[in-house]
């Protein structure tokens, strides 16, 4: 659905979030004392809370019906419960671009049809997260920050049939100022001046604001916030203009196959069901056909804001370091002038459901815009969305999605006929809301999977009635139940404005006591919701997707708004007669063992070194050294491991490139099955393909985190590949390489990393290696040479001791008994110092079909020095709000407009990037 970032700095908006032998369990999340000790101070008692989360919530409702829920965080101010992260991630700051942690998860990829980013991700397997970061969200300490979200409940199911798109169009405008305040940008202006941020999206029946800025200026940023609620200028000369950004934004989102397939899909509902509305809105349908049937969309914009945005149908989310009290009196203040219509809520839970139509139960061939091949099996069952309490498909997500033994992807990987798969509902209003909701089994295909999808499906199909025959398992219940609870009651603290924006909608989908946990905890076992949950997932009501290059020039008809080609035909009557009788199920299949694990102590560690601010080495000779510190801030049973194994086989050519990315590819391939299990117990474990050496990364509870760690580091030791799964992946990589180099944004980065550091290999000469043809062999002596000579860093912090800590590098060092290396490796490529003059670099797409440009200017600054950096920093905060408005608002030259500080192998640079259409400016 539509995400707009409204503001530079701000990232695009999210739904909600959907997600004990020694030592006593966690007592139950259900029991919490909430008391404070003032009784002004008191928290609600019936809001449920995790016995970790200090903060203190109270519900009131204005006399306007506009509910709120205050959220008062006083304790952050010690600096005792502001984060709660066992370990150190990516400083969301920095720009760098050789920052080897940015090379992406060397997994195998993520669902394919998930955000841009996340695409991306996938794609290469091995992805470094662009530092072109600006755009996206960055955040801040917790411990300064004060946030607010309101969800309004409308979305675009409420568009005007004749105005496709207003409801997100809305969400636009009433951002351009208001009666108090009228600057157009001048509350954009107001939070980078105070180092907040903005944002706001569209869904199918809710549309949600959120901000965040410095404590002492949420007083004043609230009131104007509000008045954007209250009375919004939405003057008649900006919506030309906003129109601009919004079909900005669609012609971004018009590349992205996630989006393509969801209108696709939505394209299959009954004539008549908002389901098939086109949400998006664009210039064609918020201006020309407006203007050309005589229609004025600034009279029905205003008319839609007058019936929709009222008071009674929003719920608002404050959080600061102020007391109750307070922002109770704040809120009542300023939020009870926002007017109520007293107009009946909207409503679609009536309607019929959507995909109950002979076009449903089809296969659809797609042409993708990238390389790859994908399957997804949906479903469309009754609104779920009541059974939160026992979350039926949360449950059967958690079995299909399983990838240990016994399930469908463990079978599938070892046929070589997939490398992905995931199960579920995403709980966004497009997959969940009151008339329907959506259960997916997306698959990632290899080509020869894509071959035999037909098998595929009818494997899924197995799967499915073997859980169908053994019914609901109270014992897989209890273990997701068990995960679910320990992680509800160690949870880290999240930034103020993602906890609001997730609470302002939870506060329209559970009833008060629920606001906090309703998306998250299985609260109990009910067989017969599960069951027939379960009993509606059949063949004969199952979707089929087909994703594939393959499909070019064989699927005639197009998608009226994505321009999606695609076909439709039958389900063969072979395959048809096969699944509508008894299924045998596969004997390979069955389902998971009891999880080894979950964790069951949590005690917190004595500490056997002393107290320091920073991570100390306390370790350190020829083959490794090691850095620790003991958690004794946050006092959580959690910890963060990360070693760097380093080596100089990696740079020495294209083809070293390429083979290191195979080996962490096949290894995670290879670790899949056995650490799953962690996996899903709350265990993180990542591996990444970095410039100089592989990156391991674990976290989460410590009680088994050194199981897992041996069991990785069992895997690098022993690594081997069959014949199968290198072709596989060889495979893959070209499709990877192929999709990052098609988007205008990442060609553009390859470009201009290659025309500033020496030594640097493009993925253009990476592509053409893999493509020219590497083989198993290449592979294993490459393997045995990199694991011959390294040197391992590590750091170690959490609830460890020191002792313990310096028994994970011997891990390593132990197991795979390398040599130290005989010269020191670079920890960073050389950078070309820029000749004075002006220098311009034009490079074409490669994706023809695709008028997404991307255009940066760049300027080199010279030797990184804290100083600087800070001062750069400043300037690109000073610069982003005008940038903006003059860029984006003004000018509207594209829909991503913002100014980069960049840390280029040490060496800083500035620059401001501009993402638009090449057909827009001709």
């Amino acid at each position: 659905m539509p995400q707009t970032n409204k503001s530079v700095g701000a990232g695009n908006a999210s739904g909600p979030a959907c997600s004990p032998d020694q030592g006593e369990p966690p007592p139950p999340a259900r029991d919490v004392d909430t008391q404070g000790d003032a009784v002004e101070e008191q928290g609600d008692p019936e809001i449920v809370k995790s016995p970790s989360d200090p903060k203190k919530y109270r519900y009131i409702q204005l006399s306007n019906g506009l509910r709120a829920l205050l959220i008062s965080d006083l304790s952050a101010a010690d600096g005792k419960t502001d984060g709660g992260d066992a370990g150190p991630e990516r400083d969301p700051d920095r720009d760098d671009e050789d920052d080897d942690d940015d090379e992406a998860d060397s997994g195998e990829g993520s669902e394919e049809d998930d955000e841009d980013d996340e695409e991306e991700e996938q794609d290469s397997d091995f992805e470094d997260e662009d530092e072109d970061s600006a755009g996206k969200k960055k955040k801040k300490s917790a411990e300064k920050q004060a946030a607010a979200a309101l969800c309004v409940g409308v979305g675009s199911f409420s568009d005007p049939d004749e105005l496709p798109g207003l409801a997100h169009f809305l969400e636009h405008m009433v951002f351009m100022g208001s009666e108090k305040y009228p600057a157009e940008n001048g509350f954009d202006a107001f939070l980078k001046k105070h180092g907040g941020s903005d944002n706001a999206s569209t869904d199918c029946e809710r549309t949600v604001f959120q901000f965040d800025v410095q404590k002492k200026h949420f007083r004043e940023a609230l009131d104007r916030w509000a008045q954007f609620f209250i009375c919004p200028l939405m003057i008649k000369d900006a919506v030309d203009r906003e129109v601009e950004a919004v079909d900005s934004e669609y012609q971004l989102a018009r590349p992205s196959d996630s989006h393509r397939k969801e209108m696709l899909f939505g394209g299959l509902a009954v004539p008549g069901h908002p389901m098939s509305k086109f949400c998006w809105g664009n210039a064609q349908t918020l201006k020309h056909e407006p203007r050309e049937r005589g229609i004025d969309t600034y009279r029905r914009l205003r008319q839609f804001w007058r019936r929709f945005y009222s008071a009674h149908y929003m719920t608002l989310a404050v959080q600061s370091k102020e007391t109750l009290v307070t922002l109770e009196q704040w809120v009542r203040e300023i939020f009870v002038h926002i007017p109520n219509n007293a107009e009946p809520a909207v409503d679609f839970s009536h309607l019929p459901r959507p995909f109950d139509t002979p076009a449903f139960n089809k296969l659809y061939r797609v042409v993708p815009v990238r390389k790859v091949h994908a399957l997804t099996v949906s479903w469309a069952l009754p609104p779920q969305g009541k059974h939160y309490r026992v979350k039926p498909l949360h449950y059967i997500s958690w079995l299909i999605g399983h990838e240990g033994s016994g399930s469908i992807l463990s079978l599938l990987r070892r046929k070589c006929w997939a490398l992905a798969l995931f199960g579920g509902n995403s709980e966004t209003g497009f997959d969940q809301n009151t008339t329907y909701s959506v259960f997916s089994v997306s698959i990632t295909l290899t080509d020869e999977g894509f071959r035999n999808f037909y098998q595929v499906v009818h494997l899924v199909f197995q799967y499915l009635k073997m859980l169908q025959t053994l019914g609901p398992q109270q014992r897989i219940y209890e273990e997701i139940q068990k995960i679910e609870d320990n992680e509800f009651h160690y949870q880290e603290q999240t930034d103020p404005i993602e906890f609001v924006e997730n609470i302002c909608e939870n506060m329209h989908l559970f009833p008060k006591e629920d606001f906090l946990t309703g998306d998250q905890l299985m609260f109990h076992f009910d067989p017969e919701v599960i069951g027939g949950a379960l009993s509606s997932l059949t063949p004969a009501r199952a979707n089929l997707l087909l994703l594939s290059p393959e499909h070019e020039g064989h699927c005639q008809i197009r998608e009226k708004w994505f321009g999606t080609s695609y076909s439709v035909e039958d389900i063969p009557a072979e395959w048809a007669q096969r699944w509508a009788s008894d299924l045998e199920v596969n004997p390979e299949l069955h389902l998971p063992a009891e999880n080894k694990f979950i964790a069951s102590d949590f005690t917190l560690r004595p500490s056997d070194c002393p107290d320091t601010e920073f991570p100390v080495k306390i370790w350190d000779d020829e083959r490794g050294c090691l850095w620790y510190k003991k958690d004794t801030k946050f006092k959580i049973p959690k910890a963060y491991i990360r070693f760097h194994l380093i080596s100089p086989m990696i740079q020495k050519s294209p083809e070293n490139l390429v083979l290191f990315d195979l080996f962490v590819n096949i290894l995670a391939h290879n670790l899949a099955e056995p650490a799953y299990e962690a996996d899903v117990a709350q265990l993180e474990y990542k591996l990444v393909a970095g410039e100089h050496g592989l990156l391991v990364r674990l976290r989460g509870f410590n009680h088994k985190l050194p199981l897992l760690l041996k069991l990785v580091v069992e895997h690098i030791a022993a690594f081997s590949s069959d014949a199968g799964v290198f072709g596989m992946f060889s495979e893959q990589l070209k499709k990877a390489y192929f999709n990052i180099l098609i988007k205008p944004d990442r060609l553009g980065k390859d470009v201009r990393l290659l025309i500033l550091e020496r030594s640097r290999w493009s993925l253009i000469q990476k592509y053409r290696a893999v493509v020219a043809g590497l083989t198993l062999g290449d592979l294993l002596t490459f393997v045995g040479e990199l694991k011959a000579e390294l040197y391992v860093e590590g750091l170690v912090q959490g609830n460890f001791t020191g002792a313990e800590s310096k028994v994970f590098l011997h891990y390593f060092t132990e197991r795979l008994r390398f040599r130290p290396l005989s010269a020191e490796v670079p920890v960073s490529f050389r950078v070309v110092e820029l000749p004075a003059g002006h220098h311009l670099c034009k490079v074409k797409s490669l994706n023809k079909g695709d008028a997404n440009s991307e255009v940066t200017v760049y300027y080199q600054s010279g030797l990184k020095n804290l100083r600087e950096h800070a001062l750069m920093e400043l300037l690109v905060m000073h610069m982003e709000e005008p940038c903006f408005d003059f860029l984006r608002t003004k000018e509207t030259l594209g829909y991503h407009v913002y100014p980069t500080c960049r840390n280029t192998s040490g060496v800083l640079g500035f620059s401001v990037t501009v993402e638009t259409q090449a057909s827009k400016f001709r």
